[in-house]
């Protein structure tokens, strides 16, 4: 046994201090190495602000694909304000959408698809896009999901998105530059507002025949089911929940905070401009987010079986950058997402996400600041008097209202919901939207005959969250029988 002494120690810190040949060798960082290099290609040219084009074909069968590509959609414009939950305002809009199947003549078979957070309106493959889209599977002609030999499907990019839809990377109108964080915070509920009077004013659809989601989707779906009840007949809602609940935002807020740290981001203003066209989008902190996010996609059991705890080559030392199997595909993941996606769409949507909640106090307080700030805006006042113009204090806050007072208020809110049919999907391997919050929705509804619940298992289905892009027969299966019945 060899023994250390105290002299030997300081020896060994003295070499070490004074740069010394070292005892071992410096560890190699190959991720932080690539990194580099990407921010070197960055400073070399001039990247958009907005979401890039990518090639989803090249996905492997065992991954979602998101179609995240910018062509072949259309635009709605709207040139009306839109007031907002939280107290702003979008003086004009625009949504990107597109769509599959025909409209009959009683304009009664419209399908409206709403979207996951980062997803384009690019669901399917059309003539315009030939590429596939993020539901490819369960959208096309005599398709069991949504069969657009019957239904005319709709789909947009959600507003604060940046696949053709106004977001932070759009133009603010009041001076024709990116909003960047002047953009206003969203509600689930603003953005299916903006989706009504798309399919309203484009279309001139009085009711849809149903309003089917996935994750935020699903929120939405329910959203619009509690905002506009005579606007649709049925409402599918899968892996979603009826309020955003603590573990969720939690986890988000993590994600939001790793992209914020990212110095590139500037609190929000890393659009290229003519002062400054080479400015460095926020590659890493997207990345980072991106690998925290994706760990919340999937299941544990699912990662056991492709990956185990194998590593790339179990012969060499190890090292901190990605070296088991499960941290290559991490990496590769939220590399792939980094340039992909617009870092303030990112962070606005994951915060509406994390703002959702059907209450009746949730939407008296809306009421109010949206009838406030369309008074302002009618006087001309509205930009000097915004919400978000005042200090924001953060105060030490404990919960003021018992779980039983809360659950009451949002039993309330959804009363609206009351009586219309619904589908209700969970998956026992979720675990960001877990089962129970789907179970929740069905309780909250009080055990109504017109809710149908499926809840997948783990002999189902181990996909965790991702069921919904992935599981054509259950999920899909699911949504075409109920829309059917």
């Amino acid at each position: 046994m060899v023994m250390v002494n105290r002299s030997m120690l300081v020896n060994l810190r003295r070499l070490i201090s004074n740069n010394a040949k070292s005892t071992n060798p410096a560890m190699q960082f190959p991720c932080l190495d690539k990194l580099e290099e990407i921010t070197a290609q960055l400073k070399q040219k001039n990247r958009p602000g907005s979401c890039s084009i990518s090639d989803p074909t090249s996905s492997p069968s065992n991954e979602p694909v998101y179609g995240k590509v910018q062509s072949g959609f259309k635009l709605f414009e709207s040139n009306e304000p839109l007031f907002l939950d939280y107290g702003g305002v979008l003086p004009q809009f625009r949504i990107a959408f597109e769509t599959w199947g025909k409209l009959n003549k009683n304009k009664s078979n419209a399908v409206l698809v709403h979207t996951g957070l980062s997803a384009s309106s690019h669901a399917r493959s059309s003539i315009d896009n030939p590429q596939h889209g993020w539901w490819e599977k369960f959208i096309g002609p005599g398709n069991p999901a949504l069969d657009t030999d019957k239904y005319f499907v709709i789909c947009t990019n959600v507003l604060g998105g940046c696949y053709g839809s106004t977001g932070p990377s759009s133009q603010d109108p009041a001076d024709e530059l990116p909003y960047a964080t002047r953009f206003p915070m969203l509600s689930i509920q603003d953005i299916v507002r903006a989706q009504e009077r798309l399919i309203r004013t484009q279309f001139g659809i009085q009711k849809l025949y149903a309003s089917v989601g996935s994750s935020m989707g699903g929120m939405q779906s329910l959203a619009f089911g509690q905002l506009f009840p005579d606007s649709v007949e049925k409402i599918v809602s899968v892996s979603a929940c009826a309020r955003s609940h603590p573990s969720s935002i939690a986890m988000r807020h993590a994600q939001r905070q790793v992209l914020m740290a990212d110095t590139n981001w500037s609190r929000g203003f890393y659009y290229p401009s003519s002062s400054e066209p080479n400015k460095i989008p926020p590659h890493i902190g997207m990345k980072l987010a991106r690998e925290i996010a994706t760990v919340t996609y999937r299941s544990g059991p699912e990662w056991e079986s492709r990956f185990g705890t194998e590593r790339l080559n179990e012969e060499t030392s190890p090292v901190l950058c990605p070296d088991f199997l499960i941290e290559t595909y991490l990496d590769h993941q939220g590399e792939k997402f980094s340039l992909e996606y617009d870092a303030n769409s990112f962070l606005y949507l994951s915060k509406t996400m994390d703002l959702f909640d059907l209450s009746r106090s949730h939407a008296n307080r809306s009421h109010r600041r949206r009838i406030k700030a369309a008074e302002e805006y009618e006087k001309g006042s509205f930009s000097e008097k915004r919400l978000s113009d005042l200090p924001y204090k953060a105060a030490k806050k404990r919960r003021t209202t018992t779980v039983e007072e809360a659950r009451e208020d949002l039993r309330i809110g959804m009363e609206p919901l009351r009586n219309k049919e619904i589908l209700v999907v969970g998956v026992r391997s979720d675990g960001l939207f877990p089962y129970w919050q789907q179970r929740e929705i069905v309780e909250l509804l009080g055990g109504d005959s017109k809710v149908t619940h499926v809840e997948l298992d783990e002999t189902q289905s181990l996909y965790g969250h991702d069921t919904f892009l992935l599981d054509v027969d259950h999920v899909g299966g699911s949504i075409g029988k109920f829309l059917t019945q």
